[in-house]
């Protein structure tokens, strides 16, 4: 078994924001809910296959990548640093998300500012203890990607690329989109995600994701609430 896990910040659970983004892709990582029928004019069977990795992943920003956990670290040990982290800071206004093109993937974005990007890289330090080293084959995997000479240097560092001057917070709604779908995907999903982008984001959580075996569907394990007494 090839166990990760994953911090991440998602919305909470009962949030409209969750409820569209899981109804969107197909599948509730909360939960394990899956959803039928078509969204915003998209067949079902359709949307899967141009959400197939964002399904797998669920509804999220990453703030820690995926990460095989070092020997002799264990959940129960992450779920405290996690707890300890969380109660050391306070909850950060995002403001209001929009629709974006990331690269051809379809995401829900912010305004990069200094207190976002710092609190993401105290994310990717303080939790790198616990991050096993990289494999050769995963290492060559990642590098092949046209990473620029410093994705690589923070690859090597770090095991994820976009990370520090790299980082640029999202939340991905779709695998990158042949040039063809993108105007008509990019209108269904502002058609369907419209009644929530007017409603800021609150970074008020770190949540816990875990893969359980390689390919497998991450699942949302707990959420820790910053600004909380440890």
């Amino acid at each position: 078994m090839t166990e990760r896990f994953a911090i991440y910040y998602a919305p909470s659970a009962t949030s409209n924001l969750w409820e569209r983004a899981a109804t969107w892709l197909g599948r509730d990582s909360n939960d394990g809910d899956l959803f039928d029928g078509p969204v915003a004019g998209i067949d079902r069977d359709r949307l899967l296959n141009m959400t197939q990795s964002a399904n797998r992943y669920g509804f999220h920003a990453t703030l820690k990548a995926p990460m095989a956990l070092v020997d002799g670290a264990s959940e129960a040990d992450l779920r405290a640093a996690i707890t300890s982290f969380a109660s050391e800071h306070q909850p950060l206004d995002l403001g209001k998300p929009t629709l974006a093109s990331l690269d051809g993937f379809l995401a829900l974005m912010v305004e990069q500012n200094d207190a976002l990007q710092d609190f993401a890289a105290h994310v990717v330090e303080r939790f790198d203890v616990f991050r096993a080293p990289m494999t050769n084959k995963d290492r060559a995997a990642r590098a092949n990607r046209n990473l620029s000479e410093r994705q690589i240097e923070l690859l090597d560092a770090y095991g994820y690329p976009y990370v520090f001057d790299e980082f640029r917070f999202h939340m991905t709604l779709s695998d990158r989109l042949p040039e063809a779908d993108q105007a008509e995907v990019s209108k269904a999903a502002s058609t369907w995600f419209n009644p929530v982008l007017d409603e800021p984001l609150v970074l008020d959580r770190l949540s816990l994701y875990r893969e359980p075996d390689a390919g497998k569907p991450f699942v949302r394990l707990a959420d820790f609430k910053l600004g909380l007494t440890a």
